[in-house]
């Protein structure tokens, strides 16, 4: 059920035990929507806890309160007055969401291709990123975030936005950026944690560049990554930011092995709506940045993907 932005910061106020959890692979959204929600919570009184069901990419350890998030443990039961979705719909936070028992459920998400399944749900498909969500739940709630809160939902902002250089900025979005900013953030601090990357992540990404190939005559330009090349591509964080640059493209995307007979597709488009790509592979996102997980062997998967970006450019 979708419920507004008031009924959503009255559940928040509400609630003493509090459990919040994002989506597999998670993002600079994910971690900061989560992250930033226990600061401002705890500092109310209540008691909070994270729990997200993957590993933690490293480039996040700047943000305040990072090692306190957890790997739920399929096998205990967690309890809560209240469980916080955020970023995502409740089928990808792997285990998460089955092992709490909590009296209600609220969904924040800003994800057009969201399910709406969640009890309640708070969706604002228009807003850049779920930290402007909870930046917005925030004050209505009537408090502004403390140094900590505001490091980590400036971060989802800034991430999902790639910079504020992607079409989802809106003036909204600025303005709320410059509030964080105001508190203490300090943006060359966070971007330079996001974009730093080992030399050995910055030699698997050459290597996956260099077997890129373009399609449809040059508006889609694609890296392949099968079971033997993932052994060397060990990362493709910021892959796509290199490939979008390439002129005359529409659409960017990897595909990667995860395990037998699947593989995980990411894209971001220049105005084609790959959301809509990605909900024929049971994925989801944004009309400019979506992705999906295809089970089939390669050739198959390979085909099939390219069939579906070929008929979205072609509607």
């Amino acid at each position: 059920m979708k419920i507004t932005m008031d009924a959503a910061a009255q559940m928040l106020r509400d609630a003493q035990t509090v459990v919040l959890t994002s989506h597999i692979r998670p993002d600079g959204d994910a971690i900061g929507s989560t992250l930033g929600l226990m600061h401002v919570l705890r500092a109310q009184g209540k008691e909070v806890r994270i729990l997200i069901d993957d590993e933690i990419p490293r480039i996040f350890s700047i943000l305040p309160g990072v090692d306190q998030i957890e790997r739920p443990i399929e096998s205990q039961r967690y309890t809560a007055d209240l469980l916080v979705v955020c970023d995502v719909e409740l089928g990808r936070t792997g285990a998460s969401v089955s092992v709490v028992d909590a009296v209600h459920l609220l969904n924040i998400d800003h994800h057009v291709t969201n399910d709406e399944k969640a009890e309640h749900l708070c969706l604002n498909p228009k807003a850049a990123a779920t930290c402007e969500i909870v930046y917005d739940l925030v004050r209505i709630l009537g408090v502004m975030p403390m140094l900590d809160a505001a490091v980590c939902l400036y971060t989802g902002m800034a991430t999902d936005t790639g910079f504020f250089r992607f079409s989802n900025t809106t003036p909204h979005t600025m303005r709320a950026a410059a509030d964080l900013l105001e508190i203490g953030v300090k943006p060359n601090i966070v971007s330079a944690a996001m974009e730093m990357k080992s030399y050995d992540e910055v030699m698997a990404q050459v290597r996956a560049i260099r077997n890129l190939e373009m399609f449809f005559d040059g508006r889609v330009a694609a890296v392949f990554i099968d079971e033997e090349r993932a052994r060397e591509v060990t990362t493709t964080e910021g892959l796509l930011d290199e490939l979008r640059v390439i002129e005359g493209t529409q659409i960017v995307f990897f595909m990667k092995w995860l395990e037998k007979d699947t593989y995980r597709i990411s894209m971001r488009s220049k105005g084609t709506n790959v959301s809509r790509i990605a909900q024929k592979f049971d994925g989801g996102g944004h009309i400019r940045a979506a992705g999906c997980t295809i089970h089939a062997p390669f050739a198959e998967a390979r085909t099939a993907i390219l069939d579906a970006i070929g008929e979205e450019l072609n509607a």
